[in-house]
C-alpha cells in the first residue's frame, strides 16, 4: 500500500509598490550589479523604500523600472541623462493624461447637467404654450384672452 502525500501550495500576493526585495535580490532580478542600483538611487532614477534599520527595500515596480532603464541604456543606446529625460517626460505625460481624463469626466457631467436643465426648460415651455385656433402657431397660455364662451 502506497501513501500519497498531498502537497499544498500557498500563494502570496504582494502589492507591486511594496518594498520586499533587498538590494542583492533586486539587482539579480534586474540583471545588474548592486552598485549600479546604488548609483541609480544617487541619480534619482530609483527611490527604494527603507526598512526601519535603513536597509533598501525594492518593490516589483522598482525592479521593472530597473529593467526598463537597462533596456534604454543597452538597446536604445541612451546615456543616463537621456534615461532621466525619458522618464521625466513619461511622468509628465501620465500626469497630463490623468488631468485630461478628469477634465473629460467633468465635461461629461456638465453636459449631462446642461441637457437636464434644457429639458426642464422645454417641458416648462410646452406646458405654457397652447395652440391658436385655425393656425399651427403656438402662443403662451397667459397671452390668450379667454372669451365667455370658453375659447
Amino acid at each position: 500500500m502506497s501513501v500519497r502525500r498531498r502537497i499544498t501550495t500557498t500563494r502570496v500576493t504582494v502589492d507591486a509598490q511594496r518594498g520586499v526585495f533587498m538590494i542583492s535580490v533586486a539587482a539579480e532580478l534586474a540583471e545588474m550589479h548592486p552598485q549600479t542600483l546604488r548609483m541609480y538611487e544617487q541619480r534619482g532614477l530609483i527611490a527604494p523604500q527603507r526598512s526601519p534599520k535603513g536597509t533598501r527595500l525594492y518593490s516589483q515596480r522598482d525592479v521593472e523600472r530597473l529593467r526598463r532603464i537597462q533596456e534604454m541604456t543597452t538597446e536604445a543606446g541612451l546615456n543616463l541623462a537621456g534615461v532621466e529625460r525619458v522618464l521625466d517626460l513619461e511622468h509628465k505625460l501620465e500626469r497630463a493624461q490623468r488631468q485630461m481624463e478628469q477634465l473629460e469626466e467633468r465635461s461629461r457631467a456638465m453636459r449631462a447637467e446642461l441637457e437636464a436643465q434644457m429639458e426642464e426648460v422645454r417641458r416648462s415651455l410646452r406646458a405654457d404654450l397652447v395652440p391658436v385656433r385655425h393656425s399651427t402657431a403656438m402662443v403662451r397660455a397667459a397671452d390668450v384672452r379667454r372669451t365667455p364662451s370658453g375659447g
